[in-house]
This record gives structure tokens, sequence and C-alpha cells, in this order.
């Protein structure tokens, strides 16, 4: 290893207008040694109109492992590397987390270059809460394993953010009614950043029979967010109801009052009580 090895940039870019791209990410780019790029093509035209001429080197889904092993030997003689996506932020739903960790791995400064990403973008234009959400990228493309995916995160409360292709939106929204409920809030958020840039509230159920019937429903990038499942309100007594006689049909009856305590955050003592009048024995 050189003295002082290179550093490998994480280098976000535009997810659509290239206004957003910012001046340290320019930078960085002119001054690497080497780009690895998700699609040399799409991020030359990129370089391209700012007028920058730094090697560019692919790296995708296909030849990452072995990629990252060469790119590595190059930041250890010394070389900085940028690597980019093809729009956004890299690692998000794209390629590079294993050249991030061969880089951490063997002692190699990574740094980010921060900027756009169609996930927060989304996020931050949907309306629903933002405190605290989950993104889980691209759902699988066959329906039943769609919707095991789905079924799994059908209590959840928090916001959920999905990436998805246009070619598989009617069927996703479809199975999204289907698990989550026809009535669900949700938001679909598309061609963010661009001349076309839109952004659809409505249940579930509209939003779907929007995308079987609007051809525009079928064209750009697109971001669902879903508004997270009520949160159980366990002070009515019928929700710590449901948990306690989960839990009685497993457990003895004051283990299955401190388990439901912890769950509920109620009182263990009238838990208790509560189990006793549930199993007839108060």
């Amino acid at each position: 290893m050189a003295e002082h090895p290179g550093v490998l940039y994480v280098v976000a870019t535009p997810i659509g207008n290239l206004e957003d791209i910012s001046p340290r990410a320019l930078k960085v780019l002119s001054e690497a040694d080497l780009i690895a790029a998700e699609d040399t093509r799409h991020s030359g035209a990129l370089l391209m109109h700012f007028g920058i001429r730094t090697k560019l080197v692919s790296l995708h889904e296909h030849n990452e492992a072995e990629r990252a092993a060469w790119l590595i030997d190059k930041l250890k003689a010394g070389e900085n590397v940028a690597l980019v996506s093809d729009a956004g932020t890299p690692l998000i739903s794209d390629p590079g987390f294993d050249l991030v960790r061969a880089a951490r791995k063997a002692g190699i400064s990574v740094s980010p270059v921060p900027g756009a990403c169609a996930l927060v973008a989304a996020l931050s234009v949907s309306g629903l809460p933002t405190d605290r959400f989950v993104f889980e990228g691209f759902l699988p493309s066959k329906s039943t394993a769609r919707r095991e995916r789905l079924s799994a995160l059908a209590g959840e409360t928090r916001t959920l953010v999905f990436y998805e292709s246009v070619h598989r939106l009617k069927e996703s929204l479809a199975d999204m009614a289907a698990v989550f409920g026809a009535e669900r809030v949700s938001v679909l958020a598309r061609e963010l950043t661009k001349l076309y840039e839109g952004v659809r509230e409505a249940p579930l159920s509209e939003l779907a029979q929007w995308a079987e019937q609007d051809a525009a429903a079928g064209k750009g990038e697109v971001v669902i967010l879903v508004a997270g499942a009520p949160a159980a309100d366990f002070t009515s007594g019928a929700d710590a109801d449901r948990v306690l006689k989960a839990l009685l049909a497993e457990l003895p009856v004051k283990q299955a009052a401190a388990l439901t305590a912890e769950i509920t955050g109620l009182k263990k003592n009238q838990l208790y009580e509560r189990a006793l009048e549930l199993i007839g024995k108060k």
C-alpha cells in the first residue's frame, strides 16, 4: 500500500435536473483518477455536459465483485476513485456495497459527497409522517413473493417507502391494496425534479385504478410511499386483550401477563387480573 492511499468518494448525482449537482461533486469528479460508474454511457453523458474528462470504468451488479478488487488495488496505490450510480446516491438500491465494504476492510478512507436521493426527495414532499420510516427498496418481481413481503409489513406503523419499476407498477399497487387495505393512504411520486414531475396522494385502491387506466402512470421513475398501519391503542383494552389472549393460549397466566405488560406498557397486576377473567377463574 502506498504511504498515502487514495480516497473512495461516494458521489451523489442528479436524479433528473442537472442543476441539482453540487459544486463539490463536480470538483471531486474532475479531480479523481478514476470514476466507477454503474453505466459508463449514462455517466459519460453527464460528465460531457459538465466538461469533465476523468476516465470512466464500469461497476455494476454483474461485475462488482471482480471490479471491486481491482479498484481496491488502485486505491492502495494512491489513486482517488469516485463512485457514481446512474442517478441519485450510490448503494441506495444501486451497486457499490461490495466496493465500499472492501475499501473499509482495507483501511481505505471512504468519503460521502451527498446530494440527490429519490427516497429522500419523495419522502420530503409526500405529506406522510417523516419522523420514522422504512425503506424497502424494490419489491420481489413475482406476485406471490411480493405479497408475502407485503404481508410481513402489514402491521408496520412507520411510513413505508418503495422503489418500483413502471413495468410492475399496476401489479404492485394492486397487491398493496389487497394486503394493506384499499383505504390505506398512499403517495405516488414520479419523475421527481424532471419536466413531468408528479406527486399524487390517494387511497391505495384509487392509485391502483389510476395506474390501470392512465397511460402516464407507466412512464418515468417511481417511488411509492404508504402510510404506516395505525398504532395499536392499548389504553382502550381491546388490543391488550388480543395480545393477552394469544399469549394465554401458549403460556401460564403469570408469564402471559408479564409479557403482555412488556408489550403494551400496561401494569402487570392489572393484566394478571384481566387474564384470570379471560380464562374464567375470576
